[in-house]
């Protein structure tokens, strides 16, 4: 009885390794295993998840976001953002317009051990989260009626050549709606058509004649309209000087004081500017340096 005790006593404190334990875990059940699919990313390849708001011109209506563009909306999406590269440092840059994010991971990311599902599916709830959570900070006025949905698609791209080109595809995207907006909604607040007639006057019309439009009828020049509408926002990682007030107990002093620390920190920050031509790489050579 006493060495039966003591073998009872020595597995309580000493459980079996950890490889036993799985061994002992295993039963029929287990073959459903062979049905997973393995989808790790490409390696060498930058892997972009892009996010996109569901039923968002639904959702913008009934929150009451303002027309053309809600400077608040767009504010929220760019924190999210910042909080999504806060959570995950293999994000190298994300780009952001409207309802949508896209965030490049580095190629030589082995995050999750590159499974594609881990990438979108962490990115996604990670983003869709912060946007409920940090709602009440960009509308304080307006209460949030329900969850709003995001989807998201992962894609890879071989070079860095391809890379800026997405990001430039989905720039041009950004100036093409948000110029075809502008006229829309002011020939609608401003110009009395409805929106059907607005938009059968726009039907066929080219940028020029957009352009036109806004100048002529409402003096509106767009190339003063917000950067942030016209190109969107980019994150990129920054260096940044944070400085705090710390309690501290001085070489021969008897009592604690309270001084300024200053610390370096690598903080995820929003630009607006052009990512079409070559200035901003050339600027920021690191965002997709192999040492980054």
């Amino acid at each position: 009885m006493l060495r039966r005790g003591l073998s009872v006593l020595r597995d309580h404190w000493f459980p079996a390794p950890l490889l036993l334990r799985r061994e002992m875990a295993k039963s029929k059940f287990e073959y459903v295993r062979e049905y997973e699919v393995q989808d790790t990313c490409l390696h060498n390849c930058w892997v972009v998840v892009r996010v996109d708001g569901r039923n968002f011109h639904r959702f913008s209506d009934q929150h009451n976001f303002t027309k053309p563009n809600d400077p608040r909306a767009l504010l929220l999406m760019n924190h999210c953002a910042k909080n999504v590269m806060d959570d995950i440092k293999d994000i190298c840059l994300a780009y952001g317009q409207s309802d949508e994010y896209s965030f490049v991971f580095h190629k030589k990311s082995n995050w999750y051990k590159r499974r594609a599902s881990k990438f979108m599916t962490h990115v996604v709830s990670q983003f869709a989260s912060s946007y409920v959570f940090y709602w009440k900070e960009f509308f304080p006025d307006q209460p949030i009626l329900y969850p709003p949905g995001f989807d998201g698609r992962v894609v890879l791209y071989p070079s860095i050549q391809n890379l800026k080109d997405y990001l430039s595809w989905r720039q041009a995207d950004c100036h093409i709606n948000n110029l075809y907006n502008t006229v829309f909604w002011a020939l609608v607040q401003k110009g009395g058509l409805t929106p059907a007639q607005a938009q059968e006057r726009l039907k066929g019309t080219l940028s020029g004649d957009k352009n036109e439009i806004l100048y002529s009828e409402f003096d509106i020049n767009y190339n003063n309209e917000s950067v942030m509408y016209r190109k969107g926002s980019i994150v990129i990682w920054s260096k940044v000087n944070e400085i705090s007030n710390k309690m501290i107990k001085l070489p021969h002093e008897a009592e604690e004081k309270e001084v300024e620390v200053c610390r370096v920190r690598n903080k995820p920050i929003v630009l607006h500017c052009d990512v079409i031509g070559d200035t901003f790489w050339e600027e920021h050579p690191e965002v997709l340096s192999s040492e980054s």
